[in-house]
């Protein structure tokens, strides 16, 4: 029951933001795609602190190597929870724009926010997807960092990862942007993708890993940097013992 009661007032708390916010988006919008899209991205930001705050849940960052603000990236990680775009958000305070599903843009309300700051995607039309790139390359040529799940949909695979997408890793070599891994060690934890009213209070550590720079690869060394850039984060994961990745499925994989 107190579950029950926790998710409710966090979706209540959640749209209460969100209307109190949207004066302040719908302004933002005159500004245009970028600047406009960037004060959004700050508003999303406020969004994220006041909420986590009332909810009880803190976000704590790891660094393998230091952050530079002032650096664009292609930034990747790992999907395990619906929890993961929130953190996203409340773990990069500099404006950039991750890669999400075009459906989300149909919600209302949070769909006029959600459009202006996401470059969205079809990922079942193939047209939908090349017109992403276009746009994720010309917001990198704006000096804009860019974040993307590589593998696309939640990890229901019980490995520490699914397979990668390739988009992410030729983006980042037609645009020689370093990749920058991050992983979401405990959103799994705090809301499982397979429970529906599973939100519950607590730490969220979010693990910067070493930058993968894209020097030495060529424009067509995209398979090479995918593997490179995988087994980095799932070497980290076990090494986290994620919580979705069970030592029965990870034996598995090994004697396969």
């Amino acid at each position: 029951m107190f579950r029950l009661m926790y998710n409710i007032w966090a979706a209540f708390v959640f749209v209460v933001i969100l209307l109190l916010i949207f004066p302040f988006a719908v302004v933002a919008a005159f500004g245009g795609r970028v600047r406009g899209g960037n004060w959004m991205y700050r508003l999303c930001i406020i969004w994220s602190d006041i909420w986590f705050t009332l909810m009880g849940i803190r976000v704590e960052k790891i660094f393998d190597a230091p952050f530079e603000d002032d650096k664009k990236y292609i930034l990747i990680a790992n999907h395990i929870s619906y929890l993961d775009i929130p953190v996203m958000v409340n773990v990069f305070r500099k404006p950039m724009r991750p890669l999400g599903k075009a459906e989300m843009g149909k919600v209302p309300v949070f769909g006029f926010i959600y459009n202006r700051v996401v470059v969205s995607v079809d990922r079942n039309s193939a047209a939908a997807r090349a017109k992403s790139i276009r746009l994720l390359r010309s917001i990198i040529n704006k000096g804009i960092s860019v974040f993307v799940f590589p593998e696309g949909t939640f990890n229901e695979t019980r490995q520490p990862l699914k397979q990668f997408y390739n988009g992410a890793f030729k983006l980042a070599l037609e645009t020689r942007t370093p990749i920058r891994p991050v992983l979401f060690l405990d959103t799994y934890n705090r809301m499982p993708y397979t429970k529906l009213f599973s939100l519950n209070p607590g730490k969220c550590r979010v693990v910067f890993l070493e930058e993968v720079p894209v020097d030495g690869f060529r424009e067509n060394d995209h398979e090479a940097l995918k593997q490179q850039v995988y087994a980095l984060m799932e070497q980290k994961l076990l090494a986290c013992k994620a919580a979705w990745a069970t030592p029965e499925n990870n034996s598995e994989k090994k004697n396969d």
